[in-house]
């Protein structure tokens, strides 16, 4: 059994974590509309609120905070906890924000993708060359539910292109150790695809599937998959939310574990600390950042706070 340390509470619908080497967790509040910064003792402060709903967070080259921000959701309160679902009513689209982390301004980067209007982004990933994959989840309805697709972009808010369509509810996105593969994970189907890549940003497609992925695994357990990191070992790290879920740990070959989490809501994992050697998990339906020594470093990202 994982010993888990709670660092905070009371985050919210958490979700984004990413380490700084300041010892500061960076996440975002999708409830809220803000990204918050959280110390090692549990301190908490509000670095902007960006409103919408924020979900994925990453660090890019210029050192300034990137959010896929998804355009909020309706909210439900059940027994004390915030839950997300449908289209809220002053839904205006989805878009990827740049924040400075050292005074909260916020900028719009992108909203379309040519005539493409971006609906639901969710997770994001720089590459060494200092461009970003995102995934697109789209937005849910009573009967209906946006095809995803998985874009490439750079942050000077003008270069942005549709790598892989149609994608089926893709949410995590990660690269292996040596940029040569791109990952995402399926919410709906729980399960793990990838790329192969041959150059940044640039997908070697798959010529027996229809949108150049290769198929990894399925989850056990019928559980859902959430938003992912990688570690030193290339293993695929995917936060899986489901009654007995928490972090599903897939190795590159397929094969997999579950390290168990009290929170039906686990929702994303990052690495941090001393040598990278410490998992950082977002538990959402708790509002709670919890840690847990990790048997190899995560993977360094390529830009950090």
């Amino acid at each position: 059994m994982t010993a888990f340390t709670e660092i905070a509470d009371g985050l919210g619908f958490a979700e984004g974590p990413v380490w700084a080497s300041s010892e500061d967790v960076y996440l975002v509040d999708i409830h809220g509309a803000t990204i918050l910064a959280v110390s090692p003792n549990g301190g908490k402060r509000i670095v902007a609120e960006v409103g919408g709903g924020p979900n994925g967070l990453a660090v890019g080259p210029d050192g300034m905070l990137y959010v896929c921000n998804n355009g909020g959701f309706e909210w439900h309160e059940t027994n004390g906890h915030w839950f997300p679902s449908g289209v809220p009513s002053d839904y205006r689209g989805g878009s990827i924000q740049r924040v400075d982390p050292a005074n909260g301004a916020v900028e719009t980067v992108f909203t379309h993708c040519g005539d493409i209007a971006l609906r639901g982004p969710n997770d994001i990933v720089f590459d060494a060359a200092g461009g970003f994959w995102f995934t697109d989840l789209g937005k849910q309805g009573a009967r209906n539910r946006d095809l995803s697709a998985i874009y490439y972009a750079l942050p000077d808010g003008k270069t942005i292109r549709e790598a892989s369509f149609p994608v089926n509810g893709a949410n995590g996105i990660a690269l292996s150790t040596d940029d040569s593969r791109l990952y995402t994970a399926e919410t709906f189907t729980g399960r793990v695809f990838f790329w192969e890549l041959d150059g940044a940003g640039s997908i070697k497609p798959n010529p027996r599937s229809a949108n150049g992925s290769h198929y990894l695994a399925t989850v056990d357990g019928g559980l859902a998959l959430d938003s992912m990191a990688v570690d030193s070992d290339d293993n695929i790290c995917v936060a899986a939310p489901g009654r007995g879920g928490g972090i599903a740990v897939f190795s590159p070959e397929g094969g997999q574990r579950m390290i168990v989490t009290d929170d039906p809501l686990t929702t994303n994992i990052c690495f941090g600390g001393p040598a990278h050697r410490t998992a950082f998990i977002t538990l959402s339906l708790t509002g709670r950042l919890v840690s847990c020594p990790w048997d190899v470093p995560g993977k360094e990202l390529a830009f950090n706070l």
